[in-house]
């Protein structure tokens, strides 16, 4: 019999997701109610932010289970504010979700850089600024 591990196997499957949600994004701020914050900080909002409609952003640090993540994607991309484009984001070592207002990017391997170019592609054509969608941080490579 080989020396497989399968908890350790079922563990990697299932990695639960990190990220942040900007309370200030949301239109529909109930879907925080579902979800775990772990942390808040708030930030005063500059220039560079390019939000000059609020003085504040209220960043929660939340915690996915791995088995909500599509779902709770989902529900992040229909709460986003309807007047101003915002996205939000969680991954974990394997995968990554970009959410849009109505739009979700699924990253199914973060060292696929084509996925993350669609991804901010999109994010730039409705009107989120450039710098902020640079996803090249979290273009993982395979082996390390």
């Amino acid at each position: 019999m080989l020396g497989v591990n399968f908890k350790k196997m079922h563990e990697k499957t299932t990695q639960n997701f990190t990220g942040i949600v900007i309370a200030e994004s949301l239109f529909n701020k109930s879907i925080l109610d579902e979800i775990k914050i772990t942390g808040t900080e708030v930030e005063p909002v500059t220039d560079r932010h390019q939000t000059p409609w609020i003085k504040q952003w209220t960043m929660h640090s939340v915690l996915i289970d791995a088995g909500q993540a599509g779902e709770v994607a989902e529900k992040i991309s229909r709460a986003l504010d309807r007047e101003h484009d915002w996205y939000a984001d969680f991954k974990n070592d394997k995968e990554h979700y970009i959410i849009y207002r109505d739009k979700v990017f699924h990253i199914t391997d973060r060292s696929d850089k084509l996925q993350y170019d669609e991804a901010t592609k999109y994010g730039i054509s409705v009107g989120i600024p450039d710098y902020q969608v640079d996803f090249s941080g979290d273009v993982t490579v395979r082996g390390r």
